[in-house]
C-alpha cells in the first residue's frame, strides 16, 4: 500500500539527523553537561570543610517560667466605710470618742491605725503636742505608730486612717465640713459620737 505524502516513513534504525559539517570539518561532539563538583580534598596545612553531625534529639522538658514579680491587680474603687453612730451631747461627746477609742484598742486595733477628730474645742493631747510646735505635731503624725487628735479645720491636711473617730463637741459649721471629710479619711470604719438628728442631716442616710 503506498504510503500518504502526510504519513512519513520512519525507519527504527533511524537516529535523527546529524549536523553537517562546514567545509568539510567534523562536526564537535557535545560535552556533557558538568554535574555537582565533588568536595576537593584538604590542601596541606588547610582543614577542609568539616559537616557538622546531626544533633540528637532529645525529649523537651516541659518549660516552667519562673516566678516573676506579682503584678499589681488594678485598685478596685474605694469602698464606702461602715458607718457607728454613738449619740452624745456636745458636752459628752468627747468622753464618748475616748471610749470608743479604748474599745478599739482592745479589740485589737493598733493604735496607728486610728485618727481622732474633733469639731469643736480640740482634744488635751493636740493641745498639748502643739505647744511644741507644727513641725514636731506632724512629725508625729506622719510616723503613724500612736492615735493621732487633730482639729477640724485640719482634717484636710491628715492622711487617710483604717478608722476615724469624730467627737461632736460643738462648731455647727465645722461639722458640715468635717464629717464629710472624715468619711473620707476613714479606710474601714467611720464611728461619730454626737447628736443623732445633726450628723444625719449632714451624713444623710448612710448612718
Amino acid at each position: 500500500m503506498p504510503l500518504l505524502p502526510e504519513e512519513p516513513q520512519i525507519h527504527e534504525s533511524a537516529q535523527g539527523p546529524r549536523a553537517t559539517p562546514a567545509s568539510g570539518r567534523t562536526a564537535p561532539t557535545p560535552r556533557p553537561v558538568p554535574g555537582p563538583r565533588p568536595v576537593a580534598p584538604p590542601r596541606p596545612g588547610r582543614p577542609g570543610p568539616v559537616r557538622p553531625m546531626p544533633a540528637q534529639r532529645t525529649p523537651r522538658e516541659p518549660v516552667v517560667a519562673a516566678p516573676g514579680p506579682s503584678v499589681p491587680a488594678a485598685a478596685p474603687a474605694a469602698a464606702t466605710p461602715q458607718i457607728q453612730l454613738i449619740p452624745a451631747s456636745a458636752e459628752g461627746a468627747l468622753d464618748a470618742a475616748e471610749e470608743a477609742v479604748d474599745l478599739l484598742l482592745e479589740s485589737g486595733r493598733v493604735p496607728g491605725e486610728v485618727l481622732v477628730i474633733t469639731t469643736g474645742q480640740p482634744h488635751p493631747w493636740a493641745a498639748h503636742e502643739l505647744s511644741f510646735g507644727e513641725a514636731a505635731y506632724w512629725a508625729q503624725h506622719d510616723a503613724g505608730d500612736d492615735v493621732f487628735y487633730a482639729d477640724a479645720s485640719v482634717v484636710g491636711r491628715a492622711k487617710a486612717r483604717p478608722v476615724v473617730v469624730v467627737a461632736v463637741n460643738g462648731g455647727p459649721d465645722a461639722v458640715a465640713t468635717a464629717l464629710p471629710l472624715a468619711r473620707g479619711r476613714a479606710g474601714a470604719l467611720l464611728i461619730v459620737c454626737g447628736d443623732p438628728q445633726q450628723i444625719n442631716s449632714v451624713l444623710g442616710a448612710g448612718v
